[in-house]
């Protein structure tokens, strides 16, 4: 790709983890791809459940690939070369330039003595990246002044310096005690750190930001930088979030004259993005659930992806909720299994190798006829596919470490290229898939929720509602942040 104006790359970092970073991110590439340039998103390190798979096959943090999408190029892993995603609360799968390179625990994987190489695997490929697109546009992970991992970082300042970066410090006020976080950060900078900051952005805020004139001198003057502008909270733009934590956001009820949809919650609960699309169909009301009634309320219950599929079925057993989800079943309602959901459906999930669990092995739920063997290969690959009968393309992708095999007749839930098949289809009101992504699909959410109601939605193009909101989203941006002073610091 020809790069006719080369600007500097720019960083957005935090006083504390979700404040915003990934969303502003998201936003500042599509304002470069409005303004003009080849912008490209980067962070080095993700830990995150929420991922993605590439054109390529390989895989990345979902937040990145959302990134791309509105800075308008394919993801690829050189955007995010370390992905962590945990399999419990001390051990995470390690995936480097898109491919698994085995678990480590959190004491494994920091106190290493392969950080110096991981450093330079993550700066090559920012190298590569920056070859090909302007500006990088970097995301930091985290607080910036955790010190107790400065010397190990490989995400925040000490990218940031190696990139040369221009770098934002976001706060989010919602969260309070803000002047406290700013400063502390700040003071908590090495010289070399702090250089790198050219300016605060005040995130969330809640009613007339002219109220907040004051607050924002005695910030500049405390931190020595200028705040560059405060972001209003908003509610009418929807961009993907990265984290689990924005579904304690969600709704968690039924709803009267809605068709209710409830997502069992899972602990270990992997690309949760898979049902936004649910989300904003008139006809839903879409909620997530960990407990037996919300499930018994509901008309159709799914089974989400899950990053541990043999430890998450084990805790549905152990606190009733499989139990609910069968008898759900048996009272006629609507159960469909989404990667680890699908596998938990069937008669068994093997681990042979304990991958997932030393269990070694656990029944499912036996509403499926397939059975499940985890192995060390993983698959990840972005699918075009059309829904049983249905004419039509759709999009979708797989990933998950896996061959589930069906018991008698195959009855696929889609139908794949090259004579592939996916899933299982029992009926209209039972069937699992691997595919994420299928329910950002219409054909599949109106035959969904068909049992149901008879209302018809106009058919969504969701690709360009999703570009709709970058748009948005950048013209929030622009209107509320200095962008010229960003310019000023980027431009050679």
């Amino acid at each position: 790709m020809e790069i006719q104006r080369k600007l500097k790359p720019i960083m957005f970092v935090g006083t504390s983890s979700d404040v915003g970073k990934s969303v502003i991110t998201a936003g500042f590439c599509r304002i470069f791809k409005q303004d003009g340039y080849s912008p490209a998103p980067f962070k080095a390190q993700n830990m995150s459940l929420n991922s993605y798979a590439t054109p390529q096959g390989l895989e990345i943090g979902r937040a990145q690939a959302v990134q791309a999408e509105a800075a308008g190029i394919p993801c690829h892993t050189d955007m995010n070369p370390v992905l962590l995603k945990p399999t419990n609360d001390q051990t995470a799968q390690v995936i480097l330039n898109g491919k698994p390179i085995g678990n480590q625990s959190a004491k494994e994987y920091f106190l290493s003595a392969d950080r110096d190489e991981l450093f330079e695997e993550v700066k090559r490929a920012w190298q590569r990246l920056a070859s090909r697109y302007s500006p990088i546009v970097m995301e930091g992970a985290g607080s910036i002044s955790e010190l107790n991992l400065k010397k190990r970082d490989i995400t925040n300042m000490r990218m940031a310096i190696a990139a040369g970066a221009a770098t934002y410090l976001i706060t989010d006020i919602d969260r309070g005690g803000i002047f406290a976080s700013l400063y502390g950060t700040m003071t908590l900078l090495e010289p070399e750190e702090k250089a790198c900051i050219k300016g605060i952005i005040i995130n969330k805020f809640r009613g007339d930001a002219d109220l907040f004139q004051d607050g924002k001198k005695m910030i500049e003057e405390l931190c020595g930088v200028p705040v560059i502008g405060i972001i209003p909270y908003f509610k009418d733009i929807f961009i993907e979030e990265e984290d689990a934590v924005s579904l304690k956001l969600k709704r968690n009820q039924p709803a009267s004259g809605k068709v209710n949809i409830a997502v069992v919650l899972l602990s270990r609960m992997s690309n949760f993005t898979d049902f936004d699309r649910l989300d904003k169909d008139s006809r839903i009301n879409l909620y997530y659930t960990h407990t037996i009634t919300g499930i018994s309320q509901a008309d159709i219950i799914i089974l989400p992806g899950s990053k541990n599929t043999i430890e998450d079925l084990m805790e549905l057993r152990a606190n009733g909720l499989a139990d609910a989800i069968i008898l759900a079943r048996s009272a006629g309602k609507t159960v469909i299994g989404i990667c680890g959901g699908y596998q938990m459906m069937g008669k068994i999930i093997r681990d042979p190798q304990q991958i997932e669990s030393a269990a070694g092995e656990i029944a499912g739920l036996d509403i499926l006829p397939v059975e499940t063997i985890l192995l060390s290969e993983k698959t990840t690959r972005q699918c075009h596919f059309t829904y049983r009968h249905f004419p039509g393309e759709c999009m979708g992708y797989e990933i998950h470490m896996g061959e589930t095999l069906v018991h008698g007749e195959g009855r696929p839930v889609a139908y794949l290229e090259e004579k592939q098949t996916d899933g299982y289809f029992l009926s209209e009101k039972c069937w699992g898939s691997y595919l994420h992504g299928i329910l950002d699909n219409q054909v599949v959410i109106n035959d969904l929720v068909a049992p149901y109601t008879d209302l018809q939605v106009e058919s969504v193009d969701y690709l360009e509602f999703r570009s709709q909101q970058y748009d948005k989203l950048a013209l929030l941006l622009r209107e509320n942040l200095d962008i010229d002073q960003v310019y000023q610091h980027i431009k050679d």
